[in-house]
């Protein structure tokens, strides 16, 4: 704001995935670690931009959800749970903001090869986890991990003003893998 006077876009990128567990065995603090990251932390950057965008009459937001906010994908009920809640918000904010000219949206990234899937996948077998990882996309209709630069694609072109109408959407980039049974 003060370099440039007006934010137009914002990409609320907050998530960690935790550890897996059933959910019986699921650490409470461990639980309420994931839901402050990611699902308050992309409360609290809304909130904040929300204000101007909504005083400028404009703007775009994409928050990151995840295939695990749209699915249940097991052994991680903080990281569902919080990233379920990121959808909620994203679908309530829009239906708020719209009429102030401001569009909120949100990605549903699937297995895309990042640091934090690197982590998922060695905590499955450390010493495999490569091999961990072929399997994981094997039923995959891509057959493939996803790459960030094809997030960053996404996220471009959601906070462009071609995709103004876009508005309370969750799009899943997952190489189709949350369409099939």
């Amino acid at each position: 704001m003060k370099q440039f006077g007006r934010i137009d876009g914002f990409f609320n990128n907050a998530g960690i995935e935790g550890k897996q567990n059933l959910t019986q065995d699921y650490g409470s603090d461990e639980f309420e670690k994931v839901v402050i990251i990611n699902l308050n932390g992309v409360f609290f950057g809304m909130k904040y931009v929300l204000d101007v965008m909504k005083e400028q009459g404009t703007g775009s937001i994409v928050n990151t959800a995840s295939v695990g906010g749209i699915r249940g994908v097991g052994n991680q009920s903080g990281y569902a749970a919080s990233k379920h809640g990121v959808v909620g918000l994203t679908r309530n904010s829009a239906v708020e903001y719209g009429k102030y000219g401001v569009s909120v949206k949100a990605i549903a990234p699937g297995a895309i090869m990042t640091p934090m899937v690197e982590g998922s996948l060695k905590q499955i077998d450390p010493d495999n986890w490569e091999k961990v990882g072929e399997q994981f996309v094997e039923p995959n209709p891509m057959k493939r991990f996803g790459k960030p630069e094809e997030v960053g694609h996404l996220v471009a072109f959601l906070l462009s003003d071609q995709a103004n109408f876009i508005n309370a959407a969750v799009v899943p980039i997952d190489g189709g893998q949350s369409y099939q049974y």
